[in-house]
């Protein structure tokens, strides 16, 4: 009896087709770009070089110059609500992180019902890496980074720690707060937070499997408070009298050195030339801890421009434009739809986004499809002024918006000085 030929054609054609298929998933694959994404955290306007700062960043300024540098790019004025916003696109006013950080024992996070950008990006393929802080929940494991899409967590909860033995005082007590995915590390006391971090970013690096796209989320204690560095980096700084301003320096220059590490570390394991690299601060320089913010108004948890206007850019090989600076009106939440998009993947399944696809503007310097962006709105701060409309919004409240080039600050915006450096000629600022 003579076998039909048809069932063996059918098996030689499926089996065909799912090579064909298998090939087609790497070929895309290989074609989705790695992202880093670095924040600072209390990183001011005026303490990068390219603004003029004393401060030395030679390896920012070169990532940025020969990048985009985004100058009409703003932030959250503190940290939870910027990095809610980085995570989710959503405006915190939406996510009920408007009001402060996250306080330990408080019993709040980024809702789960919002996908963080390590979800969509895991979705799409991704090993998706966090190192350094977290500070978008606690209280229950559901919120912890590796149950909100990172395959792996290597860093701290919280903010503030010392830099040295990674320990965080309260009114309850002190304790250790760094964390290996979700076991507490006893092994790094000593051991200088940035040089930690940067470590574990490039050992993730030189591990990652060429057969997935990488994102690395790498979000350094530098430069918040305490001022700590290793003496050796404020050498160079001896000329700044006054000393949380020289040590704050050092403390950029080293995280600089860190940036500089590891983009050498992703150039040696072949991964650079796909790579698109984003800097960003998580909001302005706070004055009373080393930051700077001039020539710009106010500072950290201001609603003035020192408070929200932020240090960021963009350097990959795969810009369309390269060495220009954007003044393209960019916010931290479209990071969001614009990172989920550039890696192929989908905006399904989440909350309605407050962030807008912004690699048109970056790439080829089309216009920002962002006009209008609400900085805050926080009735819990106490009402400040008169109420001028009674039918209207309560001008008490503490609000900005801003819309096209106007801006609208109501309520108690914070401290509006404009805070020069401590080192340029004739300054009055003592901090």
């Amino acid at each position: 009896m003579r076998h039909p030929v048809f069932p063996w054609l059918f098996l030689y054609f499926s089996t065909s087709s799912l090579i064909l298929s298998s090939a087609i998933l790497v070929d895309d694959r290989a074609r989705q770009p790695n992202i880093v994404l670095v924040v600072a955290d209390d990183y001011g306007y005026n303490d990068i070089s390219y603004h003029g700062s004393r401060i030395r960043t030679p390896n920012l300024e070169k990532l940025a110059d020969d990048g985009v540098r985004l100058e009409n790019y703003y932030v959250q004025p503190i940290c939870s609500p910027t990095r809610s916003q980085l995570m989710s696109g959503r405006y915190q006013i939406h996510t009920g992180l408007q009001h402060s950080v996250i306080h330990p024992g408080q019993p709040n996070g980024l809702p789960l019902d919002s996908p963080t950008l390590a979800d969509k990006l895991r979705e799409a393929g991704y090993a998706t890496h966090a190192v350094g802080k977290w500070h978008l929940g606690l209280y229950k494991k559901e919120f912890l980074p590796t149950n909100r899409g990172f395959d792996s967590f290597y860093g701290y909860y919280l903010g503030a720690e010392d830099y040295y033995t990674h320990h965080r005082c309260y009114t309850t007590g002190c304790g250790l707060d760094l964390h290996n995915n979700t076991d507490p590390d006893l092994s790094q006391d000593q051991v200088y937070s940035t040089f930690l971090f940067t470590q574990r970013a490039e050992d993730i690096v030189r591990t990652h499997s060429p057969s997935k796209p990488l994102f690395l989320y790498l979000a350094y204690q530098s430069v918040h408070a305490p001022l700590q560095v290793p003496e050796k980096y404020t050498e160079q700084y001896h000329d700044i009298n006054n000393h949380s301003r020289r040590t704050y320096a050092g403390m950029v220059s080293c995280m600089d050195e860190g940036i500089g590490n590891l983009t050498t570390t992703l150039q040696e394991a072949g991964l650079w030339d796909n790579t698109v690299f984003i800097f960003t601060t998580d909001n302005g320089g706070q004055v009373h801890a080393g930051g700077n913010n001039w020539p710009l108004r106010g500072y950290k948890d201001t609603l003035w421009e020192g408070g929200v206007r932020g240090v960021g850019f963009v350097h990959s090989n795969l810009l369309a434009q390269k060495r220009e600076v954007s003044r393209a009106f960019v916010h931290v939440s479209d990071w969001f739809p614009t990172l989920v998009k550039l890696a192929g993947g989908s905006l399904n399944g989440t909350q309605p986004l407050d962030g807008f696809d912004q690699w048109p503007t970056v790439s080829e310097a089309k216009a920002s499809p962002r006009t209008e962006l609400l900085h805050n709105i926080d009735i819990l701060t106490p009402p400040s002024g008169t109420r001028l409309y009674p039918n209207l919004f309560d001008t008490r409240v503490r609000a900005a918006i801003r819309v096209g080039d106007m801006k609208l600050i109501t309520g108690n915006p914070g401290d509006g000085s404009w805070v020069p450096p401590p080192e340029m000629p004739h300054s009055t600022h003592t901090t």
